[in-house]
């Protein structure tokens, strides 16, 4: 199911309440959910930032380091409360009971979802599909008109029914979705007291899920779920990549206010053009506090959400048990970011993701107690002596090396090796020095233990140990200390002689690219020079044509083997400059020869009927006849070429 038809059915069946059970809803904390204006959405964004996904450390690992959405953010975009119990109790191998006690509705035992089909049927929502012609509007305004008679207009057990089936509607399509069209019955068991559904954390729950969903593997496009947080929290932090459109500015909460632009362009093409931008995004302007200017006016959820803000902290859905581990991110939270012990993924083993409590009856309280007792004393607060954030992006880099300087369609990416070898480089650097002085300390303590003498013998013997045997422990621990320091010293030559070859790599490719760019003017002027001597030589054809009709034959003989031969040297060079000069000199060449062979036929013609002609005279002398003059030739004639 698209998330964007999800999130209609979600509205029009909350529409289609009654007055008191949206109060009801409201109460629960879910209400500024259905006040958010239905989005656009960008996919192509999600993935971008999906891509930037590192699911050791539960955050995104952009070029300028670490960043998170936090409980802050959930609570300020979508107003879902992040404060109260943790999203954590049973999950059942089967739910087909409880859920027939609940939502009166048959339930597979095997894999324990709610039918899609009978869920929407009992909500009023089933074949009714959009109309031609229809607008969003009418179409949501129909949807409810149509569920509204299947609902109870007054509070009872059918309202409690209703109730139940729209939160598992709300929770399993909207805010807890996954690919598909399932509607799992796992947060079903939170929902047996309708009027406990309120105090639990479930913006935190959402968050959690959020984390899962980014979690998943990068071919992954569709979007499903509440897509809005990311979108809004892209549109806040990073507004350079110009994706969201302010449209109603001071609504809360945030959401409310952004709408997705309209790209029109290929998703392929988005997603490419914004992981080039995510590459190369201006440092200064990344928004790390974006709510520095908001107030609380309007936000009651946030007062009691206070005491969750800046702090590392343990998340909850059930099965999904996160860490936000906020500590990534000081500068998030106004301060210098100082080095920090990057996470490992074995700290706390967690079920796979596709584990939802369907083999065992598992509660997650007890299972999970160390992380449910951490929600409860609210994580731990983040703090930071750090002067200069030098020393984290030094780490930083050590970690990920190039992966976070150059996206994976780059084959090289020199900047992002560079610093990455410069970090390695004064790692290895920092490593010999400590080297160098532990070795100093051991060596000194062996000409210690060496000069004690007999005294120390004696006194070593009465405390049951031996000098020579002590002796003997700490050259060994000398050897492989040097043999440490020899291995330090090899690996800093191999890294300075890789950041060197680095570096030449780098002045090659520029000096490769400034000998292209100077070939490429080179060529624009060898371009320029063939048209010129194409428009000479059409010029030249012309002018010899207009001597051939103005001169006489003897001249214009002359004049065209002068004009002649200096077109064919003309052309000579022009093809030795450029080769998009040689189609040019080649078609020129071609017409000069016909010329030429024409010229040449033209003379043997002339010629031959001269000596005809001197020949007649004589003979015709011999008879005291007069000689004949030439017959007359045409003007631009083509037989004689013109005279």
């Amino acid at each position: 199911m698209r998330a964007r038809v999800s999130w209609t059915l979600v509205l029009a069946a909350f529409l289609a309440l009654p007055p008191f059970q949206r109060e009801r809803v409201d109460e629960m904390g879910f209400g500024q959910v259905f006040r958010i204006e239905r989005m656009r959405v960008d996919p192509a964004l999600t993935q971008a930032l999906r891509n930037r996904w590192d699911t050791e450390a539960s955050a995104f690992a952009f070029p300028w380091g670490h960043m998170i959405p936090s409980l802050e953010d959930v609570s300020r975009i979508t107003g879902l409360r992040v404060y109260g119990r943790a999203v954590s109790g049973y999950t059942y191998p089967c739910y087909h009971d409880l859920a027939e006690r609940l939502l009166d509705l048959p339930v597979e035992r095997r894999p324990s979802l709610v039918p899609r089909v009978a869920l929407k049927e009992s909500l009023g929502l089933f074949e009714v599909g959009k109309n031609a012609g229809e607008t969003e509007d009418e179409y949501l305004e129909r949807l409810a008109r149509v569920s509204r008679r299947e609902l109870a207009s007054e509070p009872g057990p059918q309202a409690d029914l209703d109730l139940r089936r729209f939160l598992v509607l709300f929770l399993g399509r909207l805010l807890f979705a996954t690919r598909g069209d399932a509607v799992h019955c796992r947060f079903l068991p939170l929902l047996a007291d309708l009027g406990e559904v309120g105090g639990y954390a479930w913006g935190a729950a959402f968050l959690a899920h959020q984390f899962d969903g980014l979690s998943a593997s990068e071919r992954q496009t569709s979007t499903s779920g509440f897509y809005p947080f990311l979108q809004v929290w892209a549109y806040l932090h990073l507004p350079a990549l110009r994706r969201g459109e302010l449209t109603r500015p001071g609504l809360v909460p945030i959401a409310r206010r952004w709408d997705s632009r309209r790209d029109t362009r290929h998703l392929a093409d988005q997603l490419e053009h914004l992981q080039e931008a995510l590459d190369s995004y201006p440092y200064l302007d990344v928004v790390w506090q974006p709510y520095l200017g908001e107030g609380d006016e309007g936000q009651p959820w946030l007062v009691q959400a206070r005491p969750y803000v800046g702090r590392s902290v343990w998340l909850h859905a059930l099965n999904l048990v996160l860490p936000l581990n906020l500590f990534l991110t000081q500068r998030s939270l106004g301060f210098r970011q100082s080095v920090v012990e990057l996470p490992v993924r074995d700290r706390f083993r967690r079920p796979g993701r596709r584990f939802r409590g369907l083999h065992d009856t598992t509660y997650w309280r007890e299972r999970t107690r160390e992380q449910v007792e951490n929600w409860e004393r609210k994580g731990k607060g983040v703090r930071s002596d750090a002067t200069t954030d030098d020393a984290y992006l030094q780490a930083y880099a050590l970690k990920y090396g190039g992966k976070v300087y150059k996206s994976a369609r780059h084959q090289v990416d020199m900047t992002g090796e560079i610093a990455s070898l410069r970090a390695l480089l004064q790692s290895a650097v920092q490593d010999r020095e400590a080297a160098q002085r532990q070795i100093a300390e051991l060596r000194s303590e062996l000409e210690r233990v060496r000069g004690t003498g007999a005294g120390g013998a004696s006194s070593s013997r009465s405390a049951g140990g031996s000098p020579s045997l002590m002796e003997a422990r700490l050259t060994g621990v000398v050897l492989r200390a040097e043999e440490a320091q020899r291995h330090l010293e090899e690996r800093k030559r191999d890294l300075e002689l890789a950041h060197e070859h680095a570096m030449e790599l780098q002045s090659e490719r520029d000096r490769f690219r400034g000998e292209a760019q100077t070939a490429q003017g080179e060529r624009d002027q060898l371009r320029i020079r063939a048209e010129a001597a194409e428009a000479w030589v059409e010029e030249m054809t012309r002018e010899l044509t207009t001597l051939w009709v103005q001169r006489s034959p003897g001249d214009q003989e002359e004049t065209l083997a002068r004009s002649l031969q200096q077109i064919v040297t003309d052309i000579g060079r022009s093809r030795s400059r450029s080769r998009s000069g040689v189609s040019v000199s080649r078609a020129t060449g071609a017409f000069v020869g016909q010329y030429l062979a024409g010229s040449s036929s033209r003379r043997r013609n002339e010629e031959e009927e001269w000596r005809r002609l001197d020949e007649g005279s004589a003979q015709e002398g011999r008879g005291g006849g007069e000689m004949l003059l030439p017959p007359d030739r045409r003007e631009g004639s083509g037989e004689s070429g013109g005279g």
